[in-house]
């Protein structure tokens, strides 16, 4: 028969190999017993309570849910005019379906990285909207001139107080424009904010016990970010060997956004964009790859992101793929869970499967590690998706034990 969840029921997943993230590792015939929204136990049948409802994962790899750390869940469209030309309830709508679809996929927890706020994360912690968990940032911050759509903030002051409204208004972190981009006029070589401007910044958000993220692409952008104090950085293509070392020396965050290249190189998007964007495109796939060889072999922190908008959030999971061209399996696993889970302050609450930790779980057939495709195709492979201990996704058939 067809499981459905029983309301306060403890559920029990058994005869599962568990994806052991930190060891990375598979430990066979476990059960893993949920109860409410946590982890209550990981061990053998006998943890199993005379109450549980039961799934048995036979054959299947149950992993910690999936952490996307540059998201844009409120990007609905892939042309910025109709954001600016469309009603924000109409976009709430259509962006609470880029989020259901997001949770569908695997992915149990969401950093924005530009466009929510607090109400649609209220509204996903009532229920009302079915999505992913949602660290917000509120609006891009930019200087006159810099690039997107953008908060524009110029000088100490209005950055500060800019910064000081969204931290009050429950913002988890900030992000500043501290270059140009790929799709905006402003030059990518270009910087943005002054080095004072940055290092008020991160002292605002020091302040009230949150960080600031910059999206930066080149080497220049790139060390004075980390000079200044930021905590991760956004895009990254083209480090160089003082990058590697300041990420290392102030123990920052990278966060490469390797498929939102990828998904603009593809047609029709390439040819509906102006030709100087399209040049703008060559070859900054390949260095952001080259970028990634080297922090990983360094030992840089890397997190997972994908920085897609409109239609794009469907290849959300081609990252996987793109990665695994130049990374080990559980390299990329690792930056799509633990590594998610340090950036947005919430280590050993998601990002692994222990006791006490959320019950953000996923079953796939297959062994991710083996083959880690298996990951980027989720109607073939995905098999069940719980959040907070809610199952948001069932694609089994079970039977109670």
């Amino acid at each position: 028969m067809t499981f459905t969840q029983e309301q306060n029921s403890p559920i029990a997943v058994r005869n599962a190999a568990v994806l052991d993230v930190r060891q990375g590792e598979l430990l066979l015939g476990q059960t893993v017993v949920v109860q409410g929204s946590r982890i209550a136990a990981v061990a053998d049948d006998s943890s199993i309570p005379s109450s549980a409802q039961v799934i048995d994962a036979q054959g299947m790899t149950l992993m910690p849910g999936l952490i996307d750390s540059h998201s844009h869940p409120m990007q609905v469209s892939g042309n910025f005019n109709d954001l600016l030309e469309w009603s924000p309830y109409y976009v709430g709508a259509r962006a609470s379906v880029v989020l259901r679809d997001m949770l569908h996929r695997g992915f149990t927890t969401v950093r924005d990285m530009g466009g929510a706020d607090a109400g649609i994360a209220r509204a996903i912690e009532e229920g009302l909207v079915e999505g992913p968990r949602l660290k917000f940032g509120g609006p891009i911050f930019a200087p006159t001139g810099g690039h997107a759509l953008t908060k524009v903030v110029d000088g100490e002051v209005e950055l500060r107080r800019g910064i000081r409204k969204e931290f009050r208004d429950g913002a988890d972190h900030i992000k500043l424009t501290v270059s140009g981009g790929v799709i905006s006029k402003m030059r990518m070589e270009s910087l943005g904010f002054t080095e004072a401007e940055l290092r008020a910044a991160v002292e605002e958000a020091d302040m009230a016990h949150r960080y600031i993220a910059a999206h930066a692409y080149t080497a220049e952008a790139v060390n004075r970010a980390l000079n200044c104090g930021i905590r991760s950085i956004e895009h990254g293509n083209f480090l160089d060997d003082e990058s590697i070392r300041l990420f290392l020396a102030k123990d920052a965050f990278y966060v490469p956004t390797l498929v939102t290249f990828w998904y603009l190189t593809q047609e029709p998007q390439l040819s509906a964009l102006p030709e100087d964007k399209r040049a703008k495109l060559s070859g900054v796939l390949e260095a952001g790859l080259d970028s990634l060889i080297r922090a990983s072999k360094a030992g840089v922190k890397i997190a997972y992101g994908t920085d897609l908008h409109g239609k794009g959030h469907e290849y959300q999971l081609m990252e996987f793929v793109l990665r695994a061209k130049v990374q080990e399996p559980i390299d990329v696993i690792r930056s799509a869970t633990l590594m998610g889970a340090e950036l947005v302050n919430m280590p050993g609450q998601i990002g692994e499967i222990a006791p006490g930790a959320f019950a953000d779980l996923i079953l796939v057939s297959g062994n991710p590690l083996d083959d880690i495709s298996v990951l980027a195709k989720p109607e073939e492979h995905l098999k069940l998706v719980m959040a907070n201990g809610r199952i948001a996704r069932n694609r089994l058939a079970v039977d109670p034990l």
